[in-house]
């Protein structure tokens, strides 16, 4: 008896330092916390355009890890609003710096202040200026897009080293939104086509070229595309609904940077050595014409727009999407060699339901590449493409791709599994602790009983054991 219970203690504590010595790999990325939170109200009317910058948003605080951001418009009972009737041309999410005791500018854009006292924190991309500088974004696809950074990687925001003295970390929520009810163009206003707002300048002031069909600068905020005749409808209180999800920052988090590249970026390189001083000039939206009029049959109706990019710092890609507006059948992003990196496709809706409208893009396919198995060099040059079907013509069109890029681990063991080999190696763990920790409590007992037994024999019985 005694020999067996020294065996099976022996085998125990083997067991249980076999599963002492497993580490999860859960258990890299602390636990992850959640909150929702409203925006400011914005109130549109049939045919009316916000495009308002909320500074100071309600927003975590802290050294931590982003790990997602999703958004969609509600009406004031809290209920999505579908595309049909609001549509969500984009939302954008920046970051900055603010000298503490100075109060927000109002309503303009941080970057357009060029006040000291406003520190724009732009993304890694390479688009001119602050152009496309957001941490996070999307349009009418918003609902069904996924926004969530893998483990072990997280967006590090708060870090107290990197914020100037006397300043501290804010973030402003740009939301872009019109109200197509009863319009006489649905898709035209959507497209923010000038003849159906009936505008001759920018929201600058400047004006418009001849040859500017549609975009942006016709649908600024406050304007008023064109509404069917003797159509009324009530003014509407309406917010952005945002979810934030992140974790607290520890040396277990693998930081990622964000690159946004857009196709219609025609950079010039004024120094052949280095990419690094490239002037780039991301024009954000295109058009694109109708094949009717270029003579191409039916079959062929698809406009290609490429546009080569060099990456100035590689890395692993751990995750990326592309945004594209009504007629877009797909965007990707090659390597140099020709490889795919991501290839990010729409999907549609087929109802009259939000997150299912008819006609829309309610959606992008994203890529979760395994860790590692996707890199680009540094100084490589990649080739974005964006496809548009052009079966009629389309304004204020988009190309963007966004990615999430991850430098090289010294440690690529601890990155070779997905979420779900995590998972599946998190219950290993937990079982392989649980069966030792069982072992021992039933050695423990068979050990108090073997001692109670000859603590028997020999006429005493031990208080404590």
């Amino acid at each position: 008896m005694k020999m067996w219970c020294q065996g099976w203690l022996r085998s125990l504590a083997i067991l249980l330092l076999a599963a002492l010595s497993l580490e999860p790999s859960q258990a890299l990325i602390g636990k992850e916390k959640s909150a929702v939170f409203l925006s400011p109200e914005f109130v549109l009317g049939p045919g009316s355009v916000v495009d308002s910058y909320y500074q100071d948003i309600d927003f975590p605080r802290g050294h931590i890890a982003l790990k997602s951001f999703n958004a969609e418009v509600v009406d004031e009972t809290g209920l999505p609003v579908p595309l049909q009737e609001i549509y969500l041309h984009h939302w954008v999410i920046e970051r900055y710096y603010q000298r503490k005791g100075v109060e927000a500018p109002g309503s303009s854009s941080i970057k357009e202040t060029h006040n000291p006292d406003f520190i724009t924190v732009r993304n890694s991309g390479i688009c001119q200026d602050n152009v496309l500088a957001q941490y996070f974004g999307l349009g009418s696809e918003t609902r069904k897009t996924a926004t969530h950074v893998p483990d072990p990687y997280g967006i590090e925001i708060g870090n107290p080293v990197e914020i100037p003295a006397g300043y501290e970390e804010k973030w402003l929520l740009n939301v872009h939104a019109i109200d197509t009810r009863g319009v006489e163009d649905r898709l035209g206003c959507a497209e923010c086509r000038c003849d159906l707002y009936n505008v001759t300048e920018d929201g600058h002031g400047y004006p418009l070229s001849s040859d500017y069909k549609g975009g942006l600068r016709c649908c600024y905020d406050k304007t008023q595309c064109r509404v069917k005749e003797g159509f009324e409808g009530i003014r509407r209180s309406l917010y952005m609904k945002y979810t934030v999800k992140w974790v607290d920052w520890d040396s277990s988090v693998v930081p990622v940077k964000i690159y946004i590249f857009d196709v219609t970026d025609n950079w010039k390189s004024s120094n052949a050595s280095t990419v690094h001083r490239a002037r780039h000039n991301c024009r954000v939206e295109y058009d694109v014409g109708s094949c009717s009029i270029t003579g191409e049959t039916e079959d062929g109706c698809v406009d290609v727009k490429r546009t080569s990019l060099t990456m100035p710092t590689g890395g692993h890609v751990i995750y990326g999407v592309s945004h594209q507006h009504s007629g877009g059948i797909g965007s990707t992003l090659y390597g140099e060699d020709g490889r795919i990196i991501c290839s990010s496709i729409p999907t549609y809706g087929e109802g009259n339901e939000a997150g299912n409208e008819a006609g829309y893009i309610v959606g992008m396919s994203t890529c979760y590449p395994q860790p590692g198995s996707v890199k680009i060099s540094d100084g490589e040059t990649l080739i974005l493409e964006s496809n548009y079907s052009s079966t009629q013509k389309h304004t204020g069109v988009m190309g963007l791709f966004y990615i999430l890029v991850a430098e090289p681990s010294p440690n690529p063991s601890l990155l070779l599994h997905s979420p779900f080999d995590m998972h599946a190696n998190s219950k290993v763990y937990n079982s392989v602790s649980a069966v030792a920790l069982l072992g021992l409590a039933i050695a423990a007992a068979i050990v108090v009983v073997y001692r109670r037994r000859k603590e028997t024999e020999y006429g005493y019985e031990a208080l404590v054991v």
